[in-house]
């Protein structure tokens, strides 16, 4: 009788030890993870990783607004680059003598220097005194030119010699040009525009609009 109690005991004891076996070897499975529940985890942890550590961002793609010339040159769209290249060219080549590049007004501006005339602009006196600028809008680039605004013979002129020189209307209000059509841009007529005003034309006008 005490023998088939002691065997009985042992064959338990198997069976627990087989059935624990079995648990563990289960629960080892279960952990290890596929390989592409492994290429999962890891896609995971990298996209958080470049979360945490965003690359740099140029002005332009993180929406801050030009500080430099070089900036906002950069930042005009890749089909407008050509034409608006070409217009600060024409303007730097035909600008008279004194006026400066600088950014002014969150444009590209050509202005009269404190150096050469030390009042300023009177809406604010430390600002230079603009005379032009240029610009790229969302639905045009533009010139915009203090001459035409306040010289009544200079921008009959220019009306006058632009309807000869292009198809299209112009689109202009008291000193914007505006260029829609990007293809179309008289660059001749820009230059030639921008020849009939000198530094010292502009600041004895500009003194005669002030009276």
């Amino acid at each position: 009788m005490a023998k088939k109690v002691a065997k009985k005991k042992v064959a338990k004891k198997k069976a627990s030890s087989k059935k624990a076996k079995a648990t563990k070897s289960k629960k080892a499975t279960t952990k290890k993870k596929s390989p592409r529940k492994k290429a999962a985890v890891k896609k995971k942890a990298a996209k958080k990783t470049a979360k945490k550590s965003p690359k740099k961002k140029s002005a332009a793609q993180s929406g801050a607004k030009p500080t430099t010339v070089s900036q906002y040159v950069a930042a005009v769209p890749a089909e407008r680059q050509a034409a608006f290249k070409k217009l600060r060219k024409t303007v730097k080549a035909n600008i008279p003598a004194g006026f400066e590049e600088t950014m002014n007004y969150g444009m590209i501006g050509y202005v009269v220097p404190h150096k050469t005339y030390p009042d300023g602009y009177h809406c604010d006196p430390s600002l230079p005194l603009p005379f032009a600028n240029i610009a790229n809008q969302k639905n045009f680039i533009a010139l915009y030119h203090m001459g035409l605004y306040s010289d009544k013979k200079l921008y009959d002129w220019f009306v006058k010699e632009y309807a000869k020189t292009c198809s299209h209307k112009l689109d202009m209000g008291k000193s914007c040009i505006r260029f829609k059509k990007i293809d179309e841009i008289p660059y001749e007529l820009i230059g030639e525009l921008l020849t009939r005003v000198s530094v010292s034309d502009w600041i004895r006008t500009y003194e005669r609009s002030r009276e």
